[in-house]
């Protein structure tokens, strides 16, 4: 039902859409265009998340966790890309994109899943070295992307020069990478419940051969792939009109980057509100702290990339008062997880940050 619904939407729009989206004047008709292709977007992410758990199942931790959140973030990325490639105006989109996803998933979904979490067991348990090693790649990779382009001299607006942009894609890409390959190789046991032993890489390739079939696992990832691309082909339209209403109702640039990761991590972050609430917190923390070391890791190359491509200019450098709410949710979440143990103070503190980001949205 869910493909059906959303090919269905694919089809009208490749044969109607330039009409639908290119002729609209009317708030009324934007805001119902929008309101379909962002219920549809959100329902098809939900399909994506139940394909990647299916996976995670049968791969088991961590590569379950990174095949749902690379599905998520390729869907970011493909966001971004549209609407930079279909937008003269989004040269701040993808920072705004950046900055939000930090501020929802580090503050938002972690502050509100430690607080049911802590509400339900008092105190919660994870793996401390998994979450050390997210946020040792998370803190450098957020001050490079958001922080460091507003103190270069080679540009004055928060930019980077091509050079700049060049290296900082390639050391992006590099760090992430090393993280991946440790992720899943040597150290993949920081990121199971500690007291889960993960088996070595020859049991493991035995175990799967043995109890998985191979055909369903195709099965599921081919499903995967049906749910993942009708949002990838409906992204350039929901950007047109996305633009458009920002334009017309004179609402915050930032709001864009805003309703982009709520679309995009909405079904991610039930998916850890519900491991949280479960006690199953080293999953919830592998799925925020995963999303944002992904989105950092991903998106940075590839807006990058688009800029060195088209000549168009983009500005990662936040404003001041965004540095200072980054700088208090790295320190704060290097804090809350400094401990093996948690309880509802560190979700409160959290959600008290994550106020003040909605805030200074519609206040700056």
């Amino acid at each position: 039902m869910r493909p059906f619904a959303a090919w269905l939407t694919v089809a009208l729009f490749l044969l109607f859409g330039s009409a639908w989206v290119g002729n609209v004047s009317s708030p009324l008709a934007a805001l119902l265009l929008f309101a379909w292709l962002f219920l549809v977007i959100v329902w098809v992410a939900f399909g994506v998340v139940h394909e990647a758990e299916e996976l995670a199942d049968m791969l088991g931790e961590p590569l379950g966790t990174l095949v749902l959140t690379l599905s998520i973030v390729i869907i970011e990325v493909v966001l971004i890309s549209a609407v930079m490639l279909g937008s003269s105006g989004s040269s701040t989109l993808a920072r705004d994109t950046m900055y939000a996803v930090l501020m929802i998933v580090l503050n938002g979904v972690v502050g509100l899943g430690l607080l049911l979490g802590g509400f339900r067991h008092y105190e919660q348990s994870y793996n401390l070295k998994g979450a050390s090693a997210y946020l040792s790649v998370i803190i450098p990779l957020t001050i490079i992307a958001l922080v460091l382009p507003d103190f270069t001299t080679s540009t004055s607006d928060g930019s980077l020069a091509p050079p700049q942009a060049f290296a900082f894609s390639l050391l992006t890409i590099a760090l992430y990478g090393v993280f991946l390959w440790l992720q899943t190789g040597r150290h993949r046991g920081y990121f199971v419940t500690t007291d889960e032993q993960p088996m070595d890489a020859e049991d493991m390739a035995h175990q799967q051969s043995a109890t998985i079939d191979k055909k369903k696992r195709l099965l599921h990832f081919g499903l995967l792939l049906l749910n993942i691309l009708p949002i990838v082909i409906l992204s350039k339209s929901l950007a047109k009109i996305l633009d458009y209403g920002i334009a017309v109702t004179g609402a915050p640039k930032a709001l864009g980057g805003i309703i982009i990761a709520i679309l995009v991590f909405a079904p991610e972050g039930i998916s850890a509100l519900i491991a949280a609430r479960a006690d199953r917190l080293t999953r919830a923390i592998n799925l925020c702290l995963g999303s944002v070391a992904s989105t950092l890791g991903l998106t940075v190359p590839a807006v990058l990339a688009i800029s060195l491509y088209t000549g168009q200019s983009v500005l990662l450098g936040v404003p001041p008062s965004s540095i200072v709410m980054l700088m208090a949710t790295l320190i704060l979440s290097a804090m809350t997880f400094s401990n093996t143990r948690t309880t509802m103070l560190e979700g409160a503190v959290h959600l008290s940050l994550f106020a003040v980001f909605i805030v200074l949205v519609f206040s700056p």
